[in-house]
């Protein structure tokens, strides 16, 4: 796992970093209040990884550590949904095909269908659940259902080397657990929702399917909070903006990757903040910072 660099050194990247990438750019490429306040936020003990992409192009717009591996939360369970879609063409593996949950799986936090009375689901229903809430108890039958060797010989089928589902999801994780849920890299993840977009995960079909579980997303609370839709209604576009993203938060983490096109432009996008969650006023700060970096994405598509 990287660790944060030391202050000196981060300042001095940053201040390279903000120097060096708007030197020419026009309005719509000037990505200066984002890298300002994630500058700000790294000046303060916060570990930032960043990056953006066209999504026609491949052109960066930005980047910030993108090689640097960080916790993130939910956003690994998109390597679930993957394999997911993948196994859907087995023929005892349907998308109707019910699961049960368990005991064993059995976990608080995020999701509903542990306040909901159905004992069975479908596989489609459950895939839909972690795309639209990243429902825990979903996310622990679904990889106890595709198993969590598959998920990672997905990811490295795929090339992915610095992100991975790391484990089941628990209430509380012990000395013999892995540490996080799941990590990512932001290069990774951004080339992962390109090749999605373009229909290049596994198939198109698959990748079809696991780009609309993940439109169903209700969480905007992060980078897309700036883009102004309704969280539980905003599949088919408004105001020329299409959002399709996921994101991941746990203590000290929040992380978010999207695909989000305008009339002007579309562009694939990852950020991820490993920090201190010791008050209202550090995660607000942190969100913040987030919310910039939407806001100079939406200058650019919009």
């Amino acid at each position: 796992m990287a660790t944060p660099a030391p202050d000196s050194v981060r300042r001095s990247r940053h201040a390279d970093e903000r120097r060096g990438k708007h030197q020419g750019a026009d309005a719509h490429d000037n990505f200066a209040r984002g890298f300002q306040a994630l500058g700000e936020l790294a000046l303060n003990g916060v570990q930032v990884s960043a990056r953006a992409t066209d999504l026609v192009s491949g052109r960066e717009l930005f980047s910030i550590d993108d090689h640097v591996v960080m916790p993130s939360a939910g956003i690994g369970t998109i390597l679930l949904l993957v394999e997911v879609a993948a196994k859907l063409r087995d023929a005892d593996f349907g998308m109707y095909t019910l699961l049960d949950r368990t005991a064993a799986d059995s976990v608080g936090g995020s999701g509903i269908w542990q306040h909901l009375q159905a004992p069975s689901l479908p596989v489609a229903d459950l895939a839909a659940l972690v795309g639209a809430s990243n429902d825990n108890l979903a996310t622990n039958v679904l990889i106890r259902a595709v198993g969590l060797d598959a998920v990672r010989d997905r990811a490295e089928l795929l090339g992915l080397t610095r992100s991975a589902l790391l484990d089941r999801v628990r209430d509380k994780r012990g000395p013999d657990d892995a540490p996080h849920l799941s990590v990512g890299c932001a290069k990774e993840l951004t080339w992962l929702l390109t090749a999605l977009a373009r229909g290049e995960i596994v198939d198109a079909e698959a990748s079809e399917r696991v780009l609309g579980w993940l439109s169903l997303n209700s969480d905007l609370s992060m980078v897309a909070s700036a883009f102004g839709l309704d969280p539980h209604a905003h599949r088919t576009g408004d105001h020329g903006l299409l959002l399709v993203n996921k994101t991941g938060a746990d203590a000290g983490v929040r992380s978010e990757i999207g695909i989000v096109r305008g009339p002007r432009a579309g562009v694939t996008y990852a950020v991820s903040m490993s920090f201190a969650d010791t008050g209202v006023t550090s995660r607000l700060a942190v969100l913040d910072g987030m919310r910039q970096v939407g806001l100079d994405l939406l200058e650019y598509v919009h």
